[in-house]
């Protein structure tokens, strides 16, 4: 049987070719419109899907997600129902490996032992956890690895005295924080991420993916020059907020998911 770990390594054996890793938030319209976008975001280049998990206090996300959350919060979207969504997609006949992007909060609520367990148990493959502690980590990094899963770790660049200690505790692929703050579009890129980036892979030998702030194709082709992987989320989040309306109606929804998945092959295509 195939395990996370196993999707996930086999994803980046090879380094010379760069990831493109869209996230989402799970219930942002709906569960039903979300299932659909992943189909699409497969179809479109997807390497590896980020799936949100909406919760009321999302410290690392900025203004873009947080209303994405709160639509899905307002459709009463929990840790269960984005559980079912992977079970769904598996099912559906998506093996793209598939990451949890959640908060310690609701982990916690639920039971880091059952949460692990319950990832794969549905057919996920790892799990995102950005305010835990590289130094509070040993319960959720020895549950992961139980069930054969990745806690991918998280640095950032104010991390500098803690690269090393994130680098030899990560698995799967290290995410990268390019800029400071919250996640959102920005026009620019940090002129030291590149250094930044080299520093982190050294840490640990693992692939190193980029996220936070990127929102165009010329930005992904930048950043794929010295990482193994692009993750881009405000920027396809607002994709699908600005189709909201499209979105909601059978008939156009199809033009909806086709503004979207244009975006997405488009930005993509900075890999290529």
């Amino acid at each position: 049987m195939q395990t996370g770990q196993n999707r996930i390594d086999q994803l980046f054996a090879d380094r010379s070719r760069k990831r493109f890793i869209p996230f989402i938030t799970v219930g942002d319209p709906s569960l039903e419109v979300s299932f659909e976008i992943v189909k699409a975001l497969v179809e479109a280049g997807s390497d590896l899907l980020e799936l949100g998990v909406a919760y009321s206090d999302p410290l690392a996300d900025g203004p873009t997600i947080q209303r994405a959350s709160q639509r899905a919060l307002a459709n009463g979207v929990t840790i269960a129902d984005v559980l079912a969504f992977v079970a769904k997609l598996r099912d559906a006949g998506i093996n793209t490996p598939l990451v949890l992007f959640t908060y310690v909060n609701p982990v916690m609520q639920y039971g880091v032992e059952r949460f692990f367990a319950d990832l794969a148990k549905h057919g996920a493959d790892g799990a995102v956890i950005p305010d835990l502690p590289a130094e509070e980590n040993a319960e959720a990094t020895a549950a992961a690895k139980k069930y054969g899963l990745h806690l991918i770790s998280l640095v950032a660049p104010t991390s500098e005295s803690r690269i090393k200690l994130i680098g030899e505790q990560a698995s799967g692929f290290i995410y990268c924080v390019s800029s400071l703050g919250v996640t959102g579009a920005r026009s620019q890129l940090r002129s030291d991420l590149a250094e930044f980036v080299q520093k982190v892979k050294a840490s640990s030998g693992l692939p190193a993916a980029v996220g936070f702030g990127i929102s165009t194709p010329e930005q992904v082709r930048e950043v794929a020059a010295f990482s193994d992987g692009v993750i881009v989320g405000s920027a396809i989040v607002q994709q699908i907020e600005r189709n909201l309306s499209l979105l909601a109606q059978p008939e156009t929804k199809a033009e909806g998911m086709q503004h979207i998945k244009n975006f997405v092959q488009q930005l993509a295509s900075g890999l290529q």
